[in-house]
């Protein structure tokens, strides 16, 4: 006979799992008390990184259901959902969301979704490179300078070269123009 867990995930110590349980109750799902899996973890955690979810997966076998509210609480993005689900499938373990109108997302039309979503995620992220590539390319335009700012700037680089020429140790140097050691061997290097 198939058993049901209930994986809930909550990011910080200040929520609570209590109304994830109830969704999945008021869904219908029976799942014994012992089978519902709760830890607070963030959603940027891997699934190797989540204590809870690695027993989960222990304890998993061929024939069960596992239930979920949303997708998000099966992995970072995605492609880690899509990786989780899969995973899952071939364990035989069915995995069903709320949030998708409670589908199996092992099914065909669980598969379905789950490519649709996945291709949507895709599309968004390459959205959004473009934007940012495009937003970055306004900015140098207009001339705007990127990254770190320089610790140096050309009278101080040219006054340590001229300190180290004279002899001056990397340290020494460093330590009169208040910067690392580091600085001082990428000017003395010529960067």
């Amino acid at each position: 006979m198939a058993r049901t867990f209930l994986y809930a995930r909550v990011s910080t110590r200040d929520q609570s799992t209590e109304n994830q349980i109830r969704e999945v109750e008021a869904a219908g799902f029976a799942v014994d008390k012992r089978r519902i899996i709760s830890e607070t973890v963030s959603g940027s955690s891997a699934l190797a990184q989540r204590p809870g979810f690695m027993r989960l997966l222990d304890r998993l076998e061929d024939g069960d259901v596992l239930v979920v509210t949303k997708l998000d609480r099966l992995g970072r993005n995605t492609i880690d959902v899509a990786q989780t689900v899969g995973t899952l499938e071939k364990m035989g373990v069915r995995v069903h969301c709320l949030a998708l109108g409670g589908v199996d997302l092992t099914s065909p039309a669980g598969r379905m979704t789950m490519h649709v979503i996945s291709a949507v995620a895709q599309f968004e992220r390459e959205l959004l490179i473009e934007r940012t590539q495009a937003g970055l390319e306004v900015a140098k335009a207009k001339g705007s300078v990127f990254g770190r700012p320089k610790a140096l700037d050309a009278t101080q680089t040219a006054a340590v070269r001229a300190a180290l020429a004279s002899g001056a140790t990397i340290s020494a140097v460093a330590k009169q123009f208040d910067t690392s050691r580091q600085t001082i061997m990428r000017v003395r290097d010529g960067g």
